[in-house]
């Protein structure tokens, strides 16, 4: 008997969300998607937070195996479907990767995803000191990346995903990547990545009209 398909509960503006998308979509895992409208609260009705007591998306539904959060999602899928191309099994390798997913969820979140919530949502951040943080982990990933092609080493792993989608869509919180060659290199390279999809884009920030 086949098993039914993955279940992704997205919101198609959340780069967390694109995280499991474009993971999805490299790995070429069925899947069927189920959009989460967050501006009506259903992330905060009974059923979803059955699944995410945190009341966020994204969630996968795996057959019965539930996992939230976009990074442990991502080493979910890695583990299940990634045949150990995307999360590397020594240890060394495997540091590396968890350092960057720590970035993911910390100066990322706190910079260039901050800066956008600003601007496509009206998040009410301390602009300047965003705006500071986010032009602080570029200049270290602009560094970083003048060393090697992908984060975590030669190869494209689950930390590039987990970091790919703030960045991209830095310029919608008014955080240029003009002075960062190194970086725009990097996201071409990952754009060029097979079955690669992007997150839909907003007219804010440097982007706007």
């Amino acid at each position: 008997m086949a098993t039914a398909p993955l279940t992704f509960f997205s919101f198609p503006l959340s780069g967390h969300a694109h995280r499991v998308a474009l993971m999805l979509s490299l790995l070429a895992v069925p899947h069927q998607r189920v959009d989460v409208d967050l501006r009506q609260a259903e992330q905060k009705r009974p059923e979803f937070l059955a699944m995410n007591a945190f009341g966020q998306v994204p969630v996968i539904d795996d057959n019965g195996v539930v996992v939230a959060d976009s990074n442990a999602i991502l080493v979910y899928l890695a583990k299940r479907y990634g045949g150990g191309a995307w999360l590397p099994e020594d240890a060394a390798g495997a540091a590396q990767v968890q350092r960057w997913l720590s970035v993911a969820a910390g100066p990322l979140a706190g910079g260039p995803a901050a800066a956008r919530l600003v601007t496509v949502f009206g998040a009410s951040f301390d602009v300047d000191a965003t705006l500071a943080r986010a032009h602080a982990l570029l200049s270290v990933m602009d560094r970083e990346l003048a060393q090697r092609d992908f984060l975590a080493g030669a190869a494209p792993t689950i930390a590039d995903v987990a970091c790919y989608a703030y960045v991209a869509h830095a310029p919608e919180g008014n955080v240029s990547l003009a002075d960062y060659p190194h970086v725009r290199a990097w996201l071409a390279r990952i754009e060029n990545l097979p079955r690669f999809v992007p997150m839909a884009s907003t007219a804010a920030g440097l982007l706007a009209a």
